[in-house]
Order: C-alpha cells, then structure tokens, then sequence
C-alpha cells in the first residue's frame, strides 16, 4: 500500500521532470511507424488558441494601465489627468460652476470629439435645445500644435541666455524644466474656441437629439431619458449583449445640466431617489455597451449634501468646477493666472485594485481666447522684499549703540 501510495505521488513528479503539459495525458496512441520500427507515435487533439485580430475601432487606443479602451474627451490636459481618456462602458460626472458656461464648454468638446472620429452622438438636456448646441462646438484645429511645440523645443534646447538664467535659486538652474501640461501628449484633436464647426461635417455623423422641456403627463423625466438611451444603443448596434457587426463605433452620450430645476424633481420627500434610480440603471446599461457617458450636473443647488455623495459614487469619474467668478478668490493675485480649480472627487478602478492618481490633485483651468487647459496650481513667486524679512528702524539704527546693557542711550544687540 505504501508503494502503491508512493507511485500515485511519483506522477506529477514524473510529469513535471519531462516538462510534459497535462494536457499530453489525452493522447491516442497510433500504430508503429513503418520507417523507425519499435517506436509508437503519439498525436494529440490539442490546438493552441490564437489570438483573434482585434478590430480598431476609430477614435480609441487601449489603457497602458488595465487595458481598458479609452476615447478622448477633446481636452488633451483633461485626458491626462484622469488617466489617458474617458473609459468605454462608464458615466463620467461633471459638477458645474457657479454659471455652469465651463461645464458646458468641457461638454461641447467632448461632442467635437466625437463628431472628428465619426462617432455616433446622442445629446440631452432641459435647459437648452439640443441643436443649438451642436451649431457651438468649436473649429477643430487642422495644424499640429503638439509637432510645432516639440519642434521649438528641440531648436531651443540648451540655447539659454544669460538674462533668462535664475538669478536667485541658480543652482536649480540645470534641473529638468517643469511643464504644467503635457506638451508631448497626443491622443484627440485640437479645437478653436473663437470658431464654429463647419455645418459638413455635423451633416456626416449620427446624431440623436432628445430635447427633455416638453411635458409628458406623468412619466418621469429620468424614466422617459433611459428609454431613449436604451433604445439607441440596441438599435443602432451598440450593445454587446447582440451579435456585433465588423464596422463596431462608439456611441458617446452627453447629458447637459441633469437634475436641475428644469427636469421637474421638486418633491423633497422624494428628492433624488429617481436621480440615482436613474445613474444605478444607466451604469449598469452602459458596462454592456460601446458607449461612453457625460454627464452635467448643478450639485451647487442641491440642498441635501447626502445625495451629491450618493450621485458621485454611482458614477465613474466624477470631477467638479469651482469657478473664481463672482467669488472672493477672483480678486486674489494668487489666481489671478487661473479662472477657476478643478477638484476631482472619483477616478475609476476598472479591471485592476487600484486605479490610476494623478501627480497631485491641486489642479486649476485656465480659459484663453482660443482653448481651454486644466494645469497644476501654482503660487506665484514673491518678489517683495519687505513682505518676508523685518526691515530695521533708520533712526535707531543711526543712534550709536552704548557699550552697557542696561543703558537706554541706543538699542543694542545685548538688550533684550
């Protein structure tokens, strides 16, 4: 029995010295060959599983981090903050500003995003017309601003002048230049704020526009919106639970303003149990699908701070903008080179333990004539010299000091 015992524990053994896989236990055992007489061949069944081509769907590039496909939210600084892009399959939740005009403007470039890849568009809201946003999005940029700035870079690597040298710290002067923003990072397109896109491209996309100000009886605002999602993503082919075609394409969703005072929500007793009725569904229907989701938000008017909680963990992502108009900070000459901070509340933990953070999270957007950037916060530098070091009396200075301690003649050192 103990041998027996012993030859049973001897197998794997046996197996692991010939580094024979397990599966060549299943084999058939073939006549002996005619040409090595005394030597039975073996064949097996088995067939190594390839890996299918991955088609390339327009305007997407796979996850360094988890693998995840990503598309770009049109802002290039915004994609590097929340780890290369937007998620396929998730919600991502802007809380607007004071006036809601940056919201908006970050929802517009993700809408102008979609329309350079050729992704299909579905856009909602209850404050304003849907078409009339869509005549807003800005001109897409046809140069390469990031092959110019790495160009100028490069011409100007090491040609550092005597006047642009620090003067004060010039021991730092070698170190690696900081940049606020990736200069270098290219995923998306570049948009000109100062103009409109062309009304040919618009015509060229799918575009589903669901204006939610009309009044439908007793129907919830938020039930009649997941139909209308629901029932784009199944008909137009963007369900994965469906057979797929060979041409897949994204579908990019944008919710402008939800829950605000528009949508009809002003029961207390009942005041965001259906918004987040609406977000738990919504979550769920897009992990499913070759859909991606953003999504306004005035939480500035909400009175319960439990249900901004609650909102912002049934989404993804969740960011929010604190705008400097209007407030004390816009007079501060510490933002005087901001318009406002960018706070991020939630990034995603998608098919890994841990998600992707950022170098910091002190981050602020700035505004110019012709873009919008998210960069690090930055105090500016002190130049007043009166500010941090006490500056001496020049009439006691001009006394002579007397050789006592105790004397009141002049103030000493030794005094105290």
């Amino acid at each position: 029995m103990r041998v027996l015992r012993i030859w049973v524990y001897a197998i794997p053994i046996f197996l692991l010295a010939k580094k024979k896989p397990f599966y060549c236990l299943v084999t058939n055992m073939a006549a002996p060959s005619a040409t090595r007489p005394g030597v039975t061949t073996i064949t097996t069944s088995f067939q190594k599983k390839t890996r299918g081509k991955v088609t390339q769907i327009p305007g997407t590039r796979p996850s360094l981090q988890n693998g995840q496909l990503l598309v770009s939210s049109g802002v290039p600084s915004l994609d590097f903050v929340v780890g290369g892009g937007i998620a396929v399959g998730t919600t991502f939740l802007i809380e607007e500003d004071a006036y809601g005009n940056y919201a908006s403007l970050l929802l517009r470039y993700f809408l102008a995003e979609g329309v350079m890849t050729g992704q299909s568009l579905f856009l909602s809201s209850a404050d304003e017309k849907p078409q009339k946003m869509l005549k807003n999005l800005p001109c897409p940029v046809e140069d390469d601003p990031v092959k110019k700035v790495a160009e100028t870079i490069r011409d100007n690597e090491g040609a550092v002048s005597s006047e642009d040298r620090m003067k004060i710290a010039w021991r730092y002067e070698h170190l690696p230049k900081h940049q606020s923003t990736p200069s270098t990072h290219r995923f998306g397109h570049f948009y000109d704020l100062s103009k409109s896109m062309p009304s040919d491209r618009l015509s060229s996309i799918s575009c589903h526009c669901v204006p939610m100000n009309d009044e439908s009886g007793s129907v919830s605002p938020y039930l009649r919106l997941f139909q209308h999602i629901e029932q784009q993503i199944t008909e137009g082919g963007f369900s994965l639970l469906h057979k797929q075609s060979s041409n897949r394409n994204i579908l990019r969703i944008a919710i402008h303003s939800l829950a605000s005072p528009l949508w009809g929500e002003e029961q207390v007793v009942s005041q965001g149990v259906e918004l987040c009725q609406f977000l738990h569904a919504l979550r769920a229907l897009l992990r499913n699908s070759l859909a991606v989701c953003v999504i306004t938000m005035p939480t500035h008017l909400f009175a319960d701070v439990a249900v901004i909680r609650r909102v912002e963990r049934l989404c993804d992502t969740a960011v929010r903008l604190e705008s400097f108009a209007g407030s004390d900070k816009e007079k501060n000459p510490v933002y005087k080179e901001y318009h406002g901070l960018f706070h991020i509340k939630q990034l995603p933990r998608l098919n890994s333990l841990s998600g992707h953070m950022p170098d910091t999270t002190d981050l602020a957007f700035k505004l110019k004539r012709k873009k919008l950037t998210i960069e690090k916060l930055h105090l500016p530098p002190e130049l007043s010299e009166t500010v941090s070091r006490p500056q001496e009396d020049p009439v006691l200075s001009a006394i002579a000091p007397s050789l006592g301690c105790g004397s009141t003649g002049g103030r000493s050192k030794l005094d105290f």
